[in-house]
């Protein structure tokens, strides 16, 4: 049996490398020693993903670079997902989520996406440069429990704010759940718009979902 380790350390070698048949080996190499599904592609695939988004952030690598990497992650998810344990579908929470107006930078959003699908939420993808007007009406549309806004970029920040002021306006605002990140995003930034929710990461992203949903019960 292969060291759990060595195979997650080929996950994320595979991703950030952009190495599909690397990944689409290692991946079946996690299944066939019993590594659990859903930690290979936590720690293994998301682990490369983050690697190369640092690579990203350094100059190392450019957007072609993390649409592979992405590929690749892809690849290993397609043969890991159907192996982790999911909820029935009765208990799903629903997930509007998007890139915010004036935006085009969604890798990040793509990985909270993945995450929250891995984590067996309903996910409804707006895609990315999304006016506020269509988060509201896909959260009326759907019944959504939480709203999910991304930005990579300070100049469009401002449009998590309308958001959140539709919302409002609309009487959504105490039914649903706002969470918010991107790499200009910061707690007190969340703090000063009233968002439920500042993740850091797709990792946290999850537990502060879980969490956010939890407290929503016991208020309810």
């Amino acid at each position: 049996m292969a060291d759990q380790q060595i195979i997650l350390d080929r996950l994320a070698e595979g991703v950030r490398e952009m190495d599909e048949d690397l990944t689409l080996e290692a991946s079946h190499e996690a299944l066939d020693n019993h590594v659990d599904a859903l930690t290979a592609i936590n720690q293994g695939l998301v682990v490369g993903m983050n690697q190369a988004g640092s690579l990203y952030e350094q100059e190392e690598y450019f957007v072609p670079e993390l649409l592979l990497c992405s590929d690749a992650m892809y690849t290993g998810l397609d043969i890991l997902s159907p192996h982790i344990q999911r909820t029935s579908a009765e208990d799903k929470h629903k997930v509007v989520i998007g890139v915010v107006e004036g935006d085009t930078h969604d890798i990040g959003k793509n990985l909270v996406k993945l995450m929250l699908e891995v984590a067996d939420f309903e996910i409804y993808d707006l895609g990315r440069d999304v006016p506020p007007a269509d988060f509201i009406s896909k959260v009326k549309e759907v019944g959504a429990d939480i709203v999910c806004l991304s930005t990579l970029m300070s100049t469009t920040m401002d449009r998590m704010v309308d958001v959140i002021e539709l919302l409002k306006k609309e009487g959504l605002r105490e039914k649903v759940l706002v969470m918010i990140g991107g790499g200009p995003i910061s707690q007190a930034f969340a703090d000063r718009i009233g968002a439920d929710a500042y993740s850091e990461n797709a990792i946290a992203a999850v537990a502060d979902a879980k969490r956010l949903i939890a407290l929503k019960k016991v208020a309810v």
